[in-house]
C-alpha cells in the first residue's frame, strides 16, 4: 500500500511538473511573440508603422480577432497634428480618438487598470465600432504616460474564454507602457519635422520639403512612366500690396492666397513656399492639359475674391502662374528630371509677368 501511495504521489508530482513546465514553454513563447512586437514598435518611427506593427502584426502573432487603439484627445490636438502630416484618421478604423475620458473610464471599470472579461455593447461598442469583428471577450488596457492615463489598448477575440477577469496581464500591460512611450516619441518627431519643414507665415511647406518632394515624385514618376507637372505662382505687384497697405495687410494676403492655391490641389499633390510671393506645386500623375486646368482655376480662384483690408475695404489680388509638364522616359534620373521641371516651370511664369501678369502660360 505504502508503494501504491507513493507512485500515485510520483504520478502527481510529475504531473504538476509537466503542468509547470508547459506553462513555462507556454510563457517564453509568448515573451518571444511580445519581444520582437517590442522591438518592431521601438524601431517604428512614423505612425503608419506604428499601426502597422499594432493592427495588424501585433494582432496576427497573437491570433486577436480585433485590436484598436483609443486615445484621449479632447483639445483635439492629435487630429490637428494627423491633419498637418497629411494623414487621413478615417483611413485607420483601428484608431480612436475620443473627446472625453468617461467612455474610457467606463469601459475600464472606473480602475484604471486592465479590465477582462465579456463583450458588453453599452460599455465596449465605442472601443470596437465595427460590426464585422466584434468580438465575444475583451482585453481593456490602459495606456499612461507620467502615471496620467492617455488612452487604451482594446484586444478582441470571438472565444468567450479568451479574456475573463482574473487573468494575468503582465505581458500586455508591459506592452502598453511600450505603445505609450513610443507613440509619444513619434508624435514629437512629427511634430518637429512638421514644424522644420513648414512656413511658419503660410502654414504650408517650405522650400526646403517641396525640393524634397519633388525630387521624390520625379523619382517615381520616372520608375512609372507616368507624366509629372509643376506650377509656379507668384502674387502680381505685391510689393504695391505692401507699400500701400501694410505688411500685416500683405501677410495675411499671402496666407490667403495660398490657402487658396492649396484648395484648388488633391491631396497626393505638394505645395511650398518658394520663396517671398512665389509658391510652387508639384502635381504627380498630371499630363500637360490638366496641369493648365488647374492652374487656370488657381488664377481664377484668386482674382474672383477680392481679400479685405483691415478697414474692410476690396483689395484686388492676382497671380500669373507658370506650368511644366516632363515625360520620364526622356530622363535618365530624377534629380534632372526635377531639375528641368523647375527650370521650364520658372520660364513660363516669366513669360507669364511679361505678357501682361494674371495669366497662365505653358512651358513650351
Amino acid at each position: 500500500m505504502d508503494v501504491d501511495r507513493r507512485l500515485r504521489e510520483n504520478r502527481a508530482l510529475r504531473a504538476r511538473l509537466d503542468a509547470l513546465l508547459t506553462d513555462g514553454r507556454r510563457n517564453e513563447q509568448i515573451f518571444d511573440r511580445h519581444r520582437k512586437i517590442e522591438v518592431g514598435l521601438m524601431e517604428g518611427s512614423t505612425f503608419p508603422e506604428l499601426f502597422d506593427m499594432l493592427f495588424n502584426e501585433f494582432r496576427r502573432i497573437n491570433d486577436y480577432d480585433a485590436v484598436t487603439l483609443a486615445l484621449c484627445d479632447p483639445d483635439h490636438d492629435l487630429r490637428r497634428l494627423f491633419k498637418s502630416i497629411e494623414i487621413e484618421v478615417d483611413d485607420h478604423p483601428d484608431l480612436i480618438l475620443l473627446d472625453g475620458f468617461s467612455e474610457l473610464f467606463r469601459a475600464l471599470a472606473w480602475a484604471g487598470s486592465p479590465s477582462l472579461g465579456a463583450f458588453v455593447k453599452p460599455i465596449h461598442n465605442v472601443l470596437f465600432p465595427f460590426e464585422t469583428t466584434r468580438p465575444q471577450s475583451v482585453a481593456i488596457v490602459p495606456l499612461k504616460r507620467r502615471g496620467i492615463l492617455i488612452g487604451s489598448v482594446n484586444l478582441g477575440s470571438r472565444d468567450l474564454a479568451r479574456f475573463a477577469s482574473g487573468m494575468a496581464t503582465d505581458f500586455v500591460e508591459r506592452l502598453a507602457g511600450i505603445i505609450a512611450i513610443c507613440f509619444e516619441n513619434v508624435a514629437n518627431h512629427e511634430r518637429l519635422k512638421h514644424v522644420s519643414l513648414t512656413d511658419p507665415l503660410t502654414g504650408v511647406h517650405n522650400r526646403r520639403y517641396f525640393d524634397q518632394r519633388l525630387r521624390e515624385e520625379a523619382d517615381r514618376a520616372r520608375r512609372s512612366r507616368r507624366p509629372i507637372s509643376c506650377l509656379f505662382v507668384d502674387i502680381d505687384r505685391f510689393k504695391s500690396i505692401n507699400d500701400r497697405y501694410g505688411h500685416p495687410v500683405g501677410d495675411e494676403v499671402l496666407r490667403g492666397v495660398a490657402a487658396r492655391i492649396k484648395g484648388e490641389l488633391r491631396l497626393s499633390d505638394t505645395l511650398g513656399r518658394y520663396g517671398g510671393e512665389e509658391f510652387a506645386a508639384v502635381l504627380a500623375d498630371t499630363d500637360a492639359s490638366t496641369a493648365m486646368t488647374i492652374a487656370e482655376r488657381v488664377r481664377a480662384g484668386i482674382e474672383g475674391a477680392p481679400f479685405d483690408d483691415t478697414k474692410g475695404a476690396d483689395i484686388p489680388v492676382t497671380v500669373s502662374v507658370g506650368t511644366a509638364t516632363a515625360l520620364p522616359e526622356h530622363f535618365d534620373n530624377a534629380a534632372a528630371l526635377a531639375t528641368q521641371l523647375v527650370g521650364r516651370a520658372d520660364h513660363a511664369l516669366y513669360r507669364a509677368k511679361q505678357e501682361g501678369r494674371n495669366c497662365v502660360r505653358a512651358a513650351e
